[in-house]
């Protein structure tokens, strides 16, 4: 049987399904030409990351598909109810990834209160002329510790942030209307292990009191965090998104920025994703990853393991 990584598996995944028997093309398909790829390969599992889309025409038109498979957590770039209606097995990687995501949440939120988005553009321009001006622009940083972190979604990566957030010092209140408590288990080195206990309390409560907010919901038909809710926030509060593009509305984000009423933003995901809007690449108050959340090499093996495994469990 034949497996199509449309968007790259890693190593181990390809080596687990290699021993199991499976041949694993690694061939980069474009999304108009997939259907005939598929059909004429005889194709039974489709492995994507959020770059294809696999909607009726592919689920419709590739009888030899048994499996779509998503190396990530969300799969909003697949029909997934019309997909197991027809017979599909869609699976995902839910939790594979949620350890690198939560730390880049935590690589914008510490770059970001320190600026070392905006010195690192900064310093190689202007550090030999003017490195006493940009000393003191850049003083007035702000510690993580002793802040609270407004976490809204806390499921999988909202909890591995959590984490993070609590082992550096900081108060966390959640916000997720699926969940009413979770516990946060806090491994060290050692062997040692202490759990936190985290209620989730109303959106209202979170905006209000949080210092900082990170997202980690599924894509929406509304957005999760517009003006309205920016009114809410503190003055100088700072937001990261490393959720969806289109949770925040942009145009208000880049509007509160300019106007002070937030501090700052770091986007790994943007609404007009693969060409994010000038706007909000070129304000200095934002920091800037092209969708690298997932993007570690502990996690990509993690995820090719675990869709390895399923795969093999499904159709072995």
């Amino acid at each position: 049987m034949k497996v199509l990584a449309n968007d790259g598996v890693s190593q181990s995944g390809i080596d687990a399904l290699q021993k199991e028997g499976f041949e694993v093309l690694t061939t980069t398909v474009a999304q108009d030409q997939l259907v005939d790829y598929i059909n004429n390969n005889e194709i039974s599992v489709l492995l994507v990351r959020s770059a294809t889309k696999v909607r009726t025409d592919i689920i419709d038109n590739c009888p030899s598909l048994k499996i779509i498979g998503r190396g990530g957590v969300g799969m909003d770039n697949i029909d997934v109810a019309y997909a197991r209606e027809k017979g599909l097995h869609v699976i995902n990687t839910p939790a594979a990834s949620s350890g690198s995501v939560a730390e880049l949440v935590f690589a914008h939120l510490y770059g970001s209160v320190r600026f070392l988005h905006d010195s690192n553009r900064n310093m190689p321009l202007e550090g030999d002329s003017k490195f006493k001006n940009l000393k003191k622009a850049y003083a007035g940083g702000t510690e993580l510790r002793g802040k609270t972190l407004g976490v809204i979604g806390i499921g999988r990566i909202g909890q591995a942030t959590a984490k993070i957030a609590i082992g550096v010092g900081m108060n966390v209140i959640a916000f997720d209307p699926f969940i009413e408590e979770v516990d946060i288990p806090l491994e060290f080195f050692d062997g040692q292990s202490v759990n936190v206990k985290i209620k989730t309390v109303s959106k209202e409560e979170v905006l209000k009191n949080a210092d900082f907010f990170t997202l980690h919901v599924p894509a929406q038909k509304e957005y999760v965090i517009g003006k309205p809710e920016i009114e809410q926030m503190k003055d100088g509060a700072g937001i990261v998104n490393a959720a969806r593009g289109g949770v925040i509305d942009e145009v208000a984000l880049i509007d509160a920025l300019e106007k002070g009423k937030l501090a700052f933003a770091g986007l790994d995901v943007f609404e007009s994703e693969p060409t994010p809007a000038v706007q909000v690449l070129m304000n200095k108050r934002v920091s800037l990853t092209p969708h690298i959340g997932a993007a570690t090499g502990e996690a990509q093996d993690r995820i090719g393991q675990e869709l390895a495994d399923q795969i093999i469990s499904i159709l072995k």
